[in-house]
């Protein structure tokens, strides 16, 4: 299926590196112009250059998503490349501390909710109204399922990424008749290079070699971690094709959802 997607310009935020990087490599074999955005100059760069190497296209642009002055710098920064932003995808976050109800404290919540959801809003913001004289934009908010199946760790988290998702909700109706569309995806369990660490340390720990293949460490770690009905974690790629489709025009008419990346793990509708 072509995705439409060549010459379209793509903005990642946290594209340096993981998932964002990931996603921005996707976009790019697509046909996209993406953007590579990070905080670390080397790495951002590394991956604008990997892609470019592959024959795609890409700009590296620097920031810091929690300072307004150094946002606006980067949209300006963004839309001076090619005189246009059409797709944004705001993966910048994560999460802090380790803490519990027990350790939580306050700014660790406020330092959160900055680093997640206001980081968002603030490049949202400086990218809207080139979309809206456009009539044609997508804005995709990487939340996670923690935003919605919240664990009893880490409670400044999952509250950051339900506001993400409630985020999506407001501004996809506010925007639907500007020709823009905003989604969110929500990944659940994911082969990060963390992951592979902590499953790895787990696998150790019943005896499987440092260098066991992924599938049988996979196999006996897995449910010590997650509860998948798939019995395994997603990729990275399957993340970048689920947003490289919601970011096509042939995604038009999907706007204000919650795609949920979890092997069955969600126990809704």
């Amino acid at each position: 299926m072509d995705l439409e997607l060549d010459g379209k310009v793509a903005l990642v935020t946290g594209s340096g590196k993981g998932i964002g990087a990931a996603i921005a490599r996707g976009l790019a074999r697509e046909g996209a112009i993406v953007i590579v955005h990070g905080r670390d100059m080397a790495k951002t760069e590394a991956v604008a250059e990997d892609i470019i190497a592959k024959g795609g296209r890409a700009h590296a642009v620097i920031g810091d998503l929690t300072r307004d002055d150094e946002v606006e710098r980067l949209v300006a920064a963004a839309q001076a490349f090619t005189g246009k932003v059409d797709i944004l995808v705001n993966n910048a976050g994560g999460s802090g501390p380790p803490e519990d109800w027990t350790t939580t404290r306050t700014d660790t919540w406020a330092a959160s909710y900055d680093r997640n959801v206001l980081a968002a809003v603030r490049v949202t913001a400086g990218l809207l109204p080139a979309m809206r004289r456009t009539k044609w934009g997508r804005v995709i908010n990487i939340a996670s399922l923690a935003g919605v199946m919240p664990p009893a760790g880490r409670p400044d988290y999952g509250a950051a990424k339900a506001a993400m998702i409630a985020m999506t909700a407001s501004l996809a109706k506010a925007v639907a008749k500007d020709g823009i569309t905003v989604n969110t995806v929500s990944p659940g369990t994911i082969h990060s290079d963390r992951l592979d660490e902590a499953f790895r340390k787990a696998a150790a720990g019943q005896g499987l070699a440092a260098n066991a293949p992924w599938a049988e460490v996979q196999t006996a770690v897995l449910p010590m971690f997650a509860d998948v009905p798939m019995g395994r974690v997603g990729t990275l790629e399957e993340i970048a094709d689920a947003i490289a489709f919601l970011a096509s025009p042939r995604a038009s008419y999907i706007t204000g959802a919650n795609l949920r990346l979890d092997g069955g793990m969600w126990p809704g509708v």
